[in-house]
């Protein structure tokens, strides 16, 4: 008796979901306090006895998690006591908060299977609704397998509102539990009789996913679909029509021909904007090879193009860059549009013209297109700007710069991208920047030019972003410093005191390739210091216009600049930096007394010569690009397991490992780490061509005989080769002046000069800009199990006893077991039959399916 007048005294001052929302709005403790107050209430009111009592707590508890993501799957249990009650409005918040508060791994699970099978089969219409929508958000495989017999009997089910549902959940069960679709495939395509709008429109929802998902197991019901579209005035249904035929006409190219005149008579007709699209985009996609259909498809995109509303507009842009890829000219008539699309206020509407804008890119109007977008990206906001650069350089890189004629052009442009003010792509223009100058020789001068003009512009510095392509400059200004103009201006560039903004990785950039200058120069100084008066002048006509105005005075300059500079680096606290400052110093401590001693070096045996030689020809080296797959294709040694933390490699290597312990050091054989320690033994052996090649040589030789695929066409053919100043092209003859004005060049690309040579690889040349789509392997097993399911019930002849035993039979279950074992013995005597029917005759061109009694032909593909 107290526990019944305690229940009463509960119900009677407990506050309802609108009190709690009025709470809300006057709640001066702040949300998260009013949330706990309120949760610490749902908990005690939840753990009543009265089920009035514990649905309204489960009815606030749902809105608190639905509104203020509150977890409540500690109450699932409750849930399932609330629906358990015979009055509806109980019965309905109890499943609401069941799809709130279920998921796979819910423990009572379970025990909701008998309640939701008790209210599938309730004589009460909207308590069957409540059981089939919880089914379709939280159906798992076990309740999907428990509960397709009363699924089945809905699908037949004499009120549309039920069958509606029972059709929506069908999709449902059949991903969760396959072999559902041998005993409820028929049924449902039975609906495709109805006369009933909403029953068709559920059916053909449902076929609309699962071609989505696989369309050849629904090509068989082509003959199906195909009478929707004709006879059907219903729009939202003749869009999911027209999607199904977008998907199956793309792998039964024969269906085209059939459609494509229903298809163009509804453009014709309609005037429901959502359905003209629908008609245009399956054209487009799927029937491109109708000509008179593409032509009108085509009509109507000019049509959304031109309308006022971004919507439309954007629809029209989207549609065009579906044609785009087998009809191009459909783009370059709208080109106008196109174009002023980019000005307009709705950022959907602008990346999409952008993205047509890249699709009408060729080696034609490249400079033509980049300058439109370049112009658009300064003043465009930061997003739409680096967008803009983003598509450029894509469209440019691809397939290894296929559509670059120019490079000089290209190369100045890439310089102007990091002038523009909200340029963020600074690593895609450093990539670009070092790609273009391993693969394409020609393009080294004005790479060296624009590089020099990026290293001296002090607005790059401050910009977080743009530090990649200062680390890029200086890499190229120092490893083809033979192009340049006047290495002194180079190092002062790379030694200013401003690179004190950039990060220490960079700065170590600058300070190594200013030691490439350094050795660079001294190397034509004492080169000129061997030659006569007369070879002066020959060199004059054929070196690098740098090399004659290297003289005494100005070498001496140049070094004590570099000494000055890298003074203050010698002892900073960034190990890399410091370490490579220590480096440089070093080498201009070995040769700067003998410079500032000898005003005239005529004896080439010098300490400081000879160093400098060797500098060069550590530097020499010239770099490739690598294929991306490179480390991929070198296989595994057989028998080789190392450990991941490779603690047995000195066990398995340690001959090869173990210390040289001569004290000479060759400079072919290796280099110490201390400069200044330096000595070169038997500089007759290395200048002479006639002495056998060392184990170095040998090893080397050898493992580009074993790899050559990984090697560039240049290096097979002469692996022995090294390449020297003198193979350069000449700078005077390569040099041209940076363009004033980029993105407008006065002249076309392909009538300045031929292409240059750009080296590509067999393979692995993707570009870095490119994303990789990622697939879902589980998903797809899911999809393929369900195809070959719906195959297996459409090749079924004889299925009629389905329904005697899911209305009566007690011993269904049995019976469903042994009917799936027959199913599947079938299926798999017919694929037998097939196989040795396509060997013995070749495949068939028709195809043929059941329909409703086993027997139907697909006429539609033969006609």
């Amino acid at each position: 008796m107290s526990s019944s007048s305690t229940s009463i005294m509960d119900n009677l001052f407990q506050r309802s979901l609108e009190d709690l929302i009025k709470g809300f709005r006057l709640q001066l403790l702040g949300e998260s306090n009013f949330i706990s107050r309120a949760l610490e209430e749902i908990r005690r009111e939840i753990k009543s006895t009265d089920l009035s009592t514990k649905s309204t707590a489960l009815h606030k508890l749902s809105y608190l998690a639905a509104l203020h993501g509150v977890d409540m799957s500690w109450a699932a249990f409750h849930a399932v006591e609330v629906v358990s009650s015979s009055r509806f409005q109980h019965k309905r918040i109890g499943y609401q908060a069941i799809t709130q508060s279920f998921n796979d791994q819910t423990s009572v699970m379970l025990l909701i299977t008998n309640q939701v099978r008790k209210d599938l089969n309730s004589a009460n219409e909207y308590e069957v609704s409540l059981a089939l929508e919880c089914l379709s958000r939280i159906g798992t495989h076990d309740l999907a397998r428990d509960l397709t017999p009363e699924v089945f009997t809905l699908l037949a089910s004499s009120k549309s509102f039920v069958k509606k549902k029972a059709i929506g959940v069908v999709l449902r069960v059949f991903e969760k539990y396959h072999d559902a679709v041998n005993v409820c495939f028929k049924r449902l395509v039975e609906n495709f009789e109805s006369s009933n709008p909403q029953i068709l429109s559920a059916v053909v929802g449902v076929f609309c996913e699962l071609a989505t998902k696989d369309p050849q197991s629904c090509l068989p019901l082509a003959p199906e679909f195909y009478k929707v579209l004709v006879d059907s005035r219903n729009n939202w249904v003749l869009i999911k029509v027209l999607k199904i035929f977008a998907k199956l006409a793309s792998i039964e190219p024969r269906l085209g021909k059939k459609v494509a005149e229903p298809i163009c008579e509804h453009m014709r007709r309609t005037v429901a904007k959502s359905l003209v699209f629908e008609c245009v985009r399956t054209v487009v996609s799927s029937l491109s090879d109708h000509e008179a259909a593409v032509k009108l498809a085509v009509a109507k995109i000019r049509e959304f193009l031109v309308e006022d509303d971004p919507n439309l507009k954007y629809l029209g842009l989207n549609a065009l860059s579906i044609v785009a890829p087998k009809h191009l000219w459909a783009v370059l008539e709208n080109k106008e549009v196109i174009v002023k699309a980019m000005s307009d206020e709705d950022p959907n509407v602008k990346l999409e013209a952008l993205h047509l804008l890249m699709e009408m890119v060729n080696e034609d109007n490249v400079s033509e297109i980049s300058r439109i977008l370049m112009n658009y990206a300064l003043k465009s906001d930061p997003l739409f700007c680096n967008e803009i650069i983003f598509f450029v350089l894509s469209a440019c890189s691809r397939n290894a710069y296929e559509i670059i004629v120019d490079f000089d052009w290209y190369v100045s442009l890439l310089g102007e991208m990091a002038r523009i003010p909200h340029c963020q792509r600074g690593e895609e223009i450093e990539h670009q920047l070092i790609d273009i100058g391993m693969r394409v020789r020609d393009a080294r001068p004005q790479l060296v030019r624009v590089s020099w003009a990026l290293l001296i512009d002090p607005a790059l510095l401050s910009n977080l972003f743009l530090h990649p392509i200062l680390s890029a400059a200086a890499w190229v200004s120092g490893e083809y410093v033979e192009f340049s103009k006047n290495p002194y201006e180079t190092v002062e560039a790379l030694l200013q005191p401003r690179t004190g903004l950039l990060p220490p990785s960079i700065r170590a950039v600058y300070i190594h390739s200013a030691f490439k200058v350094l050795v660079f120069c001294l190397g034509s100084y004492f080169s000129s210091q061997e030659t006569t008066s007369s070879s002066l002048a020959q060199e004059s006509s054929s070196g690098s216009s740098s090399m004659n105005a290297f003289t005494h005075g100005s070498i001496l300059n140049l070094v004590n600049v570099i000494e000055r500079d890298l003074g203050p680096l010698s002892e900073t606290h960034n190990v890399e930096v410091q370490e490579r400052a220590k480096n440089v110093l070093g080498f201009i401590g070995m040769i700067k007394q003998e410079i500032a001693e000898k005003l005239d070096l005529q004896d080439n045996e010098t300490e400081s010569s000879r160093v400098t030689a060797f500098m060069e020809d550590v530097f020499s080296e010239e770099f490739g690009p690598v294929s991306a797959t490179a480390q991929e294709k070198a296989g595994v040694p057989d028998g080789l397991e190392l450990k991941e933390n490779l603690v047995d490699l000195e066990e398995i290597c340690g001959e090869f490992l173990k210390p040289v312990e001569s004290e000479s050091v060759s400079y072919t054989d290796k280099i110490s780490f201390s400069i200044s320690k330096l000595r070169i033994r038997d500089q007759q052996e290395a200048s002479s061509s006639s002495s056998p090649p060392d184990e170095a040589s040998s090893l080397l030789a050898e493992h580009r005989k074993r790899h050559g695929m990984f090697y560039l066409t240049s290096q097979k053919e002469d692996p022995d080769s090294n390449s020297t100043h003198s193979d350069y092209p000449l700078a005077n003859e390569l040099a041209n002046e940076i363009s004033q004005d980029p993105f407008n060049p006065k002249r076309k690309p392909n009538q300045s000069k031929p292409r240059p040579v750009v080296v590509k690889l067999d393979d692995g040349d993707e570009s870095r800009i490119t994303p990789q789509a990622k697939k879902n392997i589980q998903t797809a097993k899911d999809d393929e199990s369900l195809s070959l399911a719906i195959q297996s019930a459409l090749l079924v002849k004889n299925k009629g006893k389905e329904k005697d035993r899911y209305e009566g039979n007690p011993n269904s279950g049995q019976q469903e077991k042994e009917e799936s074992s027959r199913i599947e013995n079938h299926q798999n005597s017919e694929n037998k039959k097939k196989k040795k029917k396509k060997k013995k005759n070749g495949e068939s061109s028709k195809h043929n399916c059941t329909n409703h009694d086993g027997e139907m032909k697909f006429s539609l593909m033969s006609e």
